[in-house]
């Protein structure tokens, strides 16, 4: 390991040979199984349950998850996205929703997580015709599979007249379906286009206590609560939303319907967002009360409208069985040991968090 990969030179405690980032990472691995409690985590494991109401996990490792859960999250939210290039037909749509319904959710079952999600048509995708038309025949099949607790993201990139179609076409499936929504919120232009999604919400009649405005900042926070809506929070480097930034907005607009979550995906993000942004508001005074509000029981109460997910799915600790299949796959390959474990509770015998 070289100071060019971002990292000094450590020495092995054995022989004084330098140590690559495998055998840190393996060292590290066989500590946290011996029940040892590295500096990190003591630092970010919330004293409170954590769930991460949106998280592209498909595109993370299984290292994440195994950080996630030492740090607090009982659960994630995998919204349905773009890939980072343009799908190109409608049966790379269908393989990608069937994978966040099915394997995705098994090898987050296999490091201690409950694993849900939500379908949609993205916005981007929205501006091609054919492909958006094709995708609409899937997702009323979708919509009723285990594990699906919204409709989303829907919302707007662009604001094309297309994107306006396919966006009011999916509130009234999801009207439909009595499903909650998740919005995306444009990333150019984002005041307007948050205004619109909403007018359009509001046009269409949509309850907005059943739907989550996310991406949201500073210029969208006080638009979205005062319609009624659930402002959704990304914390994200240098980029939409920042944790000290996110202590000041609940600061200033306390945390009755805030959420706060990772949007980590493929691109550079963290995983540990939620957990290190309760941490920080714990560290300046952010009462306990409202930070379990922002970081575990608005989303839950929202994505939890439809009874697929519920507190009960977590409530005695995670069984942890990595001898189990999916489709004949394990997470395991040749001579790796499996974990048999349940995952400690993080209620206690009254059932308080």
């Amino acid at each position: 390991m070289t100071k060019a990969s971002g990292f000094g030179a450590v020495s092995c405690p054995c022989c004084g040979g330098a140590m690559t980032r495998d055998m840190l990472d393996a060292l590290l691995r066989q500590a946290r199984e011996q029940g040892y409690e590295l500096p990190s985590e003591r630092a970010w494991h919330s004293p409170s349950p954590i769930i991460d109401p949106h998280a592209h996990m498909i595109s993370r490792t299984t290292q994440d998850y195994e950080a996630m859960a030492a740090a607090g999250v009982v659960a994630v939210i995998e919204p349905a996205f773009w890939l980072g290039q343009p799908r190109t037909n409608a049966g790379s749509y269908l393989d990608y929703l069937s994978t966040i319904l099915g394997f995705e959710r098994f090898r987050a079952s296999q490091f201690g997580l409950r694993h849900y999600c939500t379908v949609g048509l993205n916005p981007k995708e929205a501006n091609n015709e054919a492909l958006a038309e094709a995708v609409m025949e899937l997702l009323p099949d979708f919509m009723l599979k285990e594990g699906v607790v919204a409709l989303g993201e829907l919302g707007y990139d662009e604001q094309t007249p297309l994107e306006d179609r396919y966006l009011r076409a999916q509130i009234e499936l999801a009207k439909e379906g009595d499903l909650p929504i998740l919005i995306h919120t444009p990333h150019r232009d984002k005041k307007r286009g948050t205004l619109r999604t909403m007018e359009v919400l509001a046009e269409h009649g949509f309850p907005a206590r059943a739907c989550v405005v996310d991406h949201n900042n500073e210029e969208t926070v006080e638009s979205v609560l005062e319609r009624g809506y659930w402002a959704a929070f990304s914390i994200y480097p240098q980029t939409k939303m920042g944790k000290a930034r996110m202590v000041e907005i609940v600061r200033r607009y306390g945390a009755d319907r805030i959420i706060v979550n990772s949007a980590c995906d493929w691109g550079v993000s963290d995983p540990l967002a939620v957990p290190k942004t309760a941490a920080l508001m714990r560290e300046r005074g952010i009462p306990e009360e409202a930070i379990r509000k922002a970081v575990y029981g608005n989303a839950l109460a929202v994505y939890g409208l439809n009874g697929e997910m519920r507190e009960e799915h977590w409530r005695d600790g995670a069984v942890i069985d990595q001898r189990e299949l999916h489709a004949g796959n394990s997470v395991l390959r040749g001579g790796q040991a499996p974990r048999i474990e349940r995952a400690q509770s993080v209620f206690d015998d009254a059932g308080r968090a």
